[in-house]
């Protein structure tokens, strides 16, 4: 990714470098749009990233939770086992044990619940992320193609480029709803 960020900056810089020295209008024109076009993609890629990173958090807050719910299955396994052993025994079962029992099954009900949450919300994370990663590379097509309207001084190119852009804006927007 920081790889077309830099082949993105360099192809800005070529057309602004054109815009000062050519003086034409259409060359102008372009040059402000790759800069609107390029602080959109930055913003779009600083959420893209945010969303991403935050997926991954909850996702390994799930899995944190999913070995908490494991080791509470295995102390309730343990309880469960040393129940049977006293009924073979053919004594009754302590309260305590009981209870034990019945905390460590209610504790698994509630951290499943929890687990199932972060799940939910990694997921949402992820579908703003891809969002966010399409807006960021809408706009960088849309950055060279009009590069190459400044380059060719062909006005057609520069529509090109705002059709790109404006498709951008829009995956942008959708990004924050």
């Amino acid at each position: 990714m920081e790889e077309l960020e830099d082949q993105t900056e360099r192809v800005q810089e070529h057309v602004m470098h054109a815009a000062q020295h050519g003086g034409e209008r259409l060359t102008l024109y372009v040059a402000l749009t790759a800069a609107i076009l390029a602080a959109f993609a930055a913003v779009s890629n600083l959420m893209s990233g945010h969303h991403s990173n935050e997926a991954i958090l909850e996702q390994i807050k799930a899995s944190d939770e999913l070995a908490h719910y494991q080791a509470k299955a295995i102390k309730a396994a343990v309880v469960s086992a040393k129940k049977e052993v006293i009924v073979a025994m053919g004594k009754a079962p302590t309260d305590a044990t009981n209870d034990k029992l019945d905390k460590y099954q209610a504790d698994q009900e509630e951290i499943s619940n929890h687990a199932k949450e972060l799940e939910t919300s990694s997921e949402h994370h992820l579908s703003h992320h891809l969002v966010f990663a399409r807006a960021v590379t809408m706009f960088q097509v849309a950055i060279a193609i009009a590069a190459i309207s400044a380059l060719s001084r062909r006005r057609p190119f520069w529509f090109v480029s705002l059709g790109f852009g404006a498709v951008g804006v829009f995956f942008l927007a959708t990004g924050f709803f």
